[in-house]
């Protein structure tokens, strides 16, 4: 039987409504979570993950707002998106906006039909990690569920599912 897995990117509370909240953001997550909770395939998650020196770091000098710092409430997953899901799924926990861990992990399933990716923010770790995946996988369908993903800005996202959509990674819902 193949498989069917959905990759729910960095739906984390400081990017929702914490230290880089959008309303975009805010809107999406109940959408998300029925998403989830409709898919049938595994469900995967990555977690955008931080320390305490993220200022001295290259992404904390060009983007100087703390966020996602390990163990701390903004790094959490959105709880109604954590509880969506049924059971235990793996989070991938990412010091960077694309997985490659996550990328490997698809890469050893067998039977692997498709990915749908969908999260936050479209612009930065959903068109990494959607890239990512089809640079692994270049004969798995990845699409990416616009209508579960916010960016950025409005301009932002739709910039990069433009992107996407060149690198054919399949867009599904409103752009």
């Amino acid at each position: 039987m193949a498989k069917n897995v959905l990759a729910v990117i960095d739906m984390q509370n400081d990017f929702i409504d914490g230290a880089l909240g959008t309303k975009e953001a805010e809107a999406i997550v109940e959408k998300v979570a029925a998403q989830i909770r409709d898919f049938e395939g595994e469900v995967v998650y990555t977690r955008d993950t931080h320390f305490e020196d993220y200022l001295r770091t290259q992404e904390g000098a060009k983007l100087p707002v703390e966020h996602c710092i390990k163990e701390t409430e903004g790094w959490q997953i959105r709880e109604e998106v954590r509880q969506a899901g049924v059971g235990e799924a793996k989070i991938f926990d990412k010091l960077t906006f694309g997985s490659v861990e996550l990328a490997e992990y698809l890469k050893n399933m067998t039977d692997l039909e498709s990915v749908t990716v969908i999260g936050l923010c479209t612009d930065i770790c959903v068109i990494s990690n959607a890239l990512v995946i089809k640079a692994f996988l270049p004969e798995v369908t990845v699409r990416v569920n616009a209508d579960c993903c916010a960016g950025v800005t409005p301009q932002s996202h739709r910039n990069a599912l433009e992107a996407m959509k060149m690198c054919q990674v399949e867009i599904v819902g409103e752009m």
